[in-house]
């Protein structure tokens, strides 16, 4: 397909769909044009390890916000899902900001139609919404914080202990805030399909399997699975606590592109992808795998697909954004 036909058809497909020259090093080609444009690539650790292996930054949702926030360059292009790449918008009016695929959604962020969060808030009037940023820019202009899970309870322990607080929209993380901060928020019905299907059965069996390995997993997994874990943490801490501890051997229950730099930081360490409950030896997120280093190239070389966002919703949402940056800094989370 030719540029000119494969940038009509952005809307429908969600990306540029054209041929690219197999000689072309795709690596050497995107650092050029990072410098040629003044581009910045951020990349979720949960990225391809090539399109981690070629971004400038790497991190996860509280790192990539407050670097989306600081950067100076005039284009950000955002290996990750389309929340990520809105929440670089928001906090970034003036500049382009770029997704390789449109389609790489989140199921978690899609599990809180807007309506149907509206008509749920209205339920709670006396209550203030703290919603986790895996939501879209609509839910994030209902809410009065945004948090990540690396900051999570320092955000809910900002908040006075007889103020009601309604969270969303992963029940799986509120409930686990509930349990450590002994509070009693009202949570949205929502998940992200990534680990919500981890198999404790199988976990246990690896357990049996590997008796000196540590589990270590997100938040975002059910309870059951959480009790069974030496360590629960965002993937920056399920990164910086492999690196610290003294064991030589993990099961890393979320999803495995965090494995990549797991590994390169530590060579001598074994991680091993926690199962699904499915015939899968890991578990992926088909949305952040959508993105491959050769739409992120074309994104790059022809400067679409761009996220555009309406201006009266960017600024509805960016303001629980600056109040969770304001909170991170104040905690010492982030400079």
């Amino acid at each position: 397909m030719n540029i000119d036909i494969a940038l009509e058809k952005i809307e429908e497909k969600g990306y540029l769909d054209v041929a690219i020259d197999p000689t072309l090093d795709l690596f050497e080609e995107i650092q050029k044009l990072k410098k040629e444009k003044n581009a910045v690539l951020l990349a979720h650790y949960y990225q391809d390890a090539d399109i981690q292996d070629v971004a400038d930054y790497i991190g996860d949702s509280l790192g990539l916000a407050q670097q989306a926030a600081q950067t100076d360059a005039d284009m950000i292009v955002f290996a990750g899902v389309h929340f990520m790449a809105e929440t670089a918008k928001i906090l970034n009016p003036t500049k382009k900001v770029l997704l390789p695929d449109l389609n790489a959604g989140c199921s978690l962020a899609d599990s809180a139609p807007a309506d149907a969060f509206r008509a749920f808030k209205a339920k709670y009037p006396d209550h203030i919404v703290v919603s986790y940023v895996n939501c879209t820019a609509e839910i994030k202009a209902l809410s009065d914080i945004i948090c990540t899970s690396g900051n999570v309870e320092k955000i809910i322990e900002s908040i006075p202990m007889d103020q009601p607080i309604i969270f969303a929209p992963d029940k799986n993380l509120g409930a686990y805030v509930n349990k450590v901060t002994g509070r009693n928020m009202v949570l949205w019905n929502g998940s992200c399909m990534v680990h919500e299907i981890f198999s404790l059965e199988k976990i246990l069996r690896l357990k049996t399997q590997h008796p000196k390995a540590k589990v270590l997993a997100h938040p975002e997994c059910e309870q059951a699975v959480l009790d069974v874990a030496d360590y629960v943490g965002s993937t920056t801490g399920i990164l910086n606590f492999a690196k610290k501890d003294d064991a030589r051997e993990y099961i890393v229950v979320t999803e495995t592109g965090i494995l990549h730099q797991m590994m390169k930081d530590n060579p001598n360490k074994t991680f091993i992808p926690a199962p699904p409950n499915n015939g899968c030896a890991c578990n992926d997120c088909p949305h952040m795998k959508l993105n491959t280093l050769e739409k992120l190239y074309l994104c790059m070389k022809y400067e679409q697909p761009e996220l555009l966002m309406d201006e009266q919703l960017r600024i509805e949402a960016k303001k629980p954004i600056d109040r969770m940056l304001e909170i991170s800094r104040k905690a010492g989370l982030i400079k």
